[in-house]
């Protein structure tokens, strides 16, 4: 037996011997917080705060622990030499979610940890002319039990991101772009 085969077993059986998993479909909006980030320099290319929207799937596996799949997409502006243009990012996030209260509890607060990936797309340009880097993500937030399958959740997470390199300048950015995500949302829970 090859490992693939070994691999496609695991993964098809699992699922029937797993706990009882509770799925979340959630919607979340808020905003992007950059701390005036910069870009590039010479010139200095500097990244402003913005809006952001989410749409995460979760499944909680266990009774204190889950998985949250998403996609994110920021709009901010990129600022250079007294000009301003607008400047998006698509992200999408796997995470795994530790929570402070069992399944089935009425607020569950929880702290998550995971990778990402975010495309960033200049200004005037399409998603197919974009950078995309790798990084990470940790934070917390709440998540309350509403009526019947609704839900809310309360979301604060830091995404940590290499600089992406597009622009045309002397110098290619280096380190790390800090992303602060403070949201709020709904959610449906089956």
């Amino acid at each position: 037996m090859t490992r693939r085969f070994l691999f496609f077993l695991t993964f098809c059986v699992l699922p029937a011997v797993a706990p009882a998993q509770v799925a979340e479909f959630s919607f979340s909006g808020g905003v992007s917080r950059f701390g005036g980030a910069t870009l590039a320099t010479n010139p200095d290319y500097t990244l402003g705060d913005g809006v952001r929207i989410a749409l995460r799937m979760t499944l909680n596996t266990w009774r204190f622990m889950g998985h949250e799949f998403g996609y994110g997409y920021a709009h901010s502006n990129v600022s250079s030499q007294g000009q301003s243009a607008g400047f998006s990012i698509h992200q999408g996030f796997y995470n795994f979610l530790v929570y402070g209260t069992p399944e089935g509890s009425r607020v569950r607060p929880f702290a998550t940890g995971g990778v990402h990936f975010s495309s960033f797309v200049p200004p005037g340009g399409s998603v197919y002319y974009g950078v995309t880097k790798f990084g990470y993500n940790y934070g917390g937030g709440l998540k309350f039990r509403l009526s019947g399958p609704w839900g809310a959740r309360i979301d604060f997470r830091q995404f940590r991101t290499g600089k992406p390199d597009f622009l045309a300048t002397p110098t290619p950015p280096s380190g790390w772009l800090t992303q602060t995500e403070i949201s709020a949302g709904v959610s449906f829970n089956l």
